[in-house]
């Protein structure tokens, strides 16, 4: 029996609805790829508009006796989901790397900070603090509190299948609210195989609802139109937010949106160099580079960029490609033929319009979706990587000399999700920061996804934060009552 057959051994493929696994109305399933062998992973069934309806009844049903339990109750039902997902550590990171070709260190750090999310919102289930004072003018009591939203649709991207769902499930879970989940086409498994987990924590039929679907446009659109629906959390690009943003105006829905990315990676010239080349190993290569919060832009001051292109090139050199379900290996294989085929394009571009290749640069020959780590040196301000996610191992370096046209750079971008800076001068570092127009920053650090703090960008990268205590307040309404005693 090979790894994939074992790991794939009572993986559920089937909707789940009101806490069974069942068929898709219409009959109707689709394949799911092994991206690193090409190979048939699975056939899910696929959700059609009645499959959409039969999960919001359910949903309405179970949402009435969840709101009703008090916040400790729902507490503990997260904080047993955590310590599940805890003890399985392996078994979830296998089934992330044959859906989604990520190496087992990617996968693993994945299933952690997804379990993560239930254990941070099983604590903040129990804080939604509300506020009582007087009326400075009709000395009037005023009363506010946070109540449960509604039901809410979860729209969840291909490149992280377990830690972009439990993101969204879990603030709305401590918030009081059933969900229906669409995770993407490329990468139901996962969600799929955590629902059995979520049983086992407590987790009453009907509050979880998961819909796999091969036509999601038209599933999704149904349910932001039904009345009952009042949130809607979507993770994935900016043109698709902008159609759910238009759908969502219709019902006057609370949308929550994390959308595309740009960042820009600043190494100053008084930069700790080995922890400017850790950061931005890790925030280009965690997952491959498949992340919105990836490093797209690498500014480097000019009087440094020399040394830094060596080291970066020397570890990007370094690093083991090959199927993520080997241990050893350090990059696997990208999640899909288009994006392989756009990242390739990327580089191509670049290097006509003058980028020198430092390694990489080539996908690999044979089956799978595999591009190695490249960088690219002297790459020009009109080269389209410059302007639109990578979403790929490519390391694209720009250089500088001011530090006010370094800022006007990094800022010259539609997105504002996240910007990586490194300098040993505190006081600049936070000046920069401050300029920066990004709902995130990076200092001296490539990393910052946490689910202690609020996770979002400004401008065309989102709406609304994820993490912290502010992504459980996505998912309620906020009451005032004024009230004499």
């Amino acid at each position: 029996m090979t790894i994939q057959q074992h790991s794939m051994n009572n993986v559920p493929t089937d909707l789940y609805i009101d806490g069974h696994f069942t068929e898709a109305s219409g009959g109707a399933r689709f394949d799911v790829v092994n991206p690193a062998t090409e190979e048939l992973l699975a056939t899910v069934a696929s959700a059609e508009i009645p499959d959409a309806d039969a999960a919001l009844d359910a949903a309405e049903k179970a949402m009435v006796k969840w709101a009703a339990k008090t916040p400790r109750e729902r507490s503990e039902v997260l904080r047993k989901a955590w310590e599940l997902i805890d003890s399985r550590l392996e078994e979830f990171a296998q089934l992330i790397t044959l859906e989604n070709g990520k190496g087992r260190a990617d996968a693993i750090g994945e299933v952690r900070y997804a379990a993560e999310f239930f254990r941070w919102f099983a604590e903040e289930a129990v804080r939604a603090d509300g506020l009582v004072t007087h009326a400075p003018a009709s000395g009037a009591r005023i009363i506010v509190q946070h109540k449960p939203a509604g039901l809410a649709v979860l729209v969840t991207p291909w490149n992280y299948p377990a830690a972009m769902g439990t993101r969204k499930i879990a603030p709305a879970l401590a918030a009081g609210c059933a969900v229906i989940i669409k995770p993407a086409a490329e990468t139901p498994l996962t969600m799929l195989a955590l629902m059995p987990l979520l049983e086992e924590a407590g987790v009453p039929p009907g509050l979880v609802n998961v819909l796999p679907t091969n036509h999601p446009a038209e599933v999704v659109d149904h349910m932001l139109h039904d009345p009952r629906v009042r949130v809607v959390s979507f993770t994935g690009s900016t043109a698709v937010g902008r159609k759910l943003l238009k759908a969502a105006a219709d019902q006057v829905l609370t949308p929550a949106m994390e959308l595309g990315g740009n960042a820009p990676v600043i190494v100053f010239e008084d930069a700790d160099m080995d922890t400017a080349i850790e950061g931005v190993m890790l925030a280009k290569m965690r997952n491959l580079g498949e992340a919105c919060t990836a490093a797209n832009r690498v500014y480097v001051h000019k009087n440094v960029a020399e040394a830094f292109t060596k080291r970066i090139t020397e570890r990007m050199s370094a690093l083991k490609i090959g199927n993520g379900i080997d241990p050893d290996v350090d990059v696997g294989a990208l999640v899909n033929l288009s994006t392989l085929e756009k990242v390739e394009g990327f580089v191509h571009d670049a290097v006509e319009k003058g980028a020198k290749v430092e390694c990489g640069g080539r996908r690999l020959e044979g089956k799978g979706f595999f591009f190695p780590p490249t960088v690219l040196s002297n790459v020009s301000e009109d080269a389209d990587c410059v302007h639109d996610e990578i979403f790929g191992p490519v390391v694209a370096i720009q250089t500088f000399e001011d530090q006010e046209d370094v800022i006007r750079r990094a800022n010259d971008t539609e997105y504002g999700l996240v910007a990586y800076v490194f300098s040993s001068d505190m006081r600049r570092a936070m000046h920069v920061c401050e300029r920066l127009d990004y709902g995130m920053v990076g200092l001296n650090r490539g990393l910052v996804s946490d689910p202690a703090a609020p996770f979002g960008g400004s401008k065309q990268s989102g709406l609304g934060r994820e993490g912290g205590h502010e992504g459980m307040l996505e998912f309620m309404e906020t009451q005032y009552i004024s009230a004499t005693w």
